[in-house]
């Protein structure tokens, strides 16, 4: 019986292999969410989905793309505020 904190879906269940060649569960906690866009709602490709501990550790430029609105808005919806901003220069 799994202790009562490991009880719940928070944690994912892992099975890990040992040495000896017996397998054990180890409760890991979940990743979070996918990125979304704040234009359009569509998955962002390019920004890693880990946890705040592994996203420290990564170098900026793996930690979203290289661009202007990178990491906040898709390639579509950074175009269009691209050309709105140049015409209301």
């Amino acid at each position: 019986m799994p202790a009562p904190r490991f009880r719940s879906r928070t944690f994912r269940r892992v099975f890990v292999k040992l040495p000896g060649g017996t397998t054990k569960i180890q409760y890991r906690k979940r990743k979070p969410a996918k990125a979304h866009c704040a234009g359009c709602g569509a998955l962002l490709p390019g920004v890693p989905r880990e946890r705040p501990y592994k996203m420290q550790r990564m170098p900026k430029t793996q930690k979203r793309p290289e661009r202007k609105f990178g990491g906040l808005f898709c390639t579509r919806c950074s175009r269009l505020r691209l050309k709105q901003a140049a015409r209301h220069l």
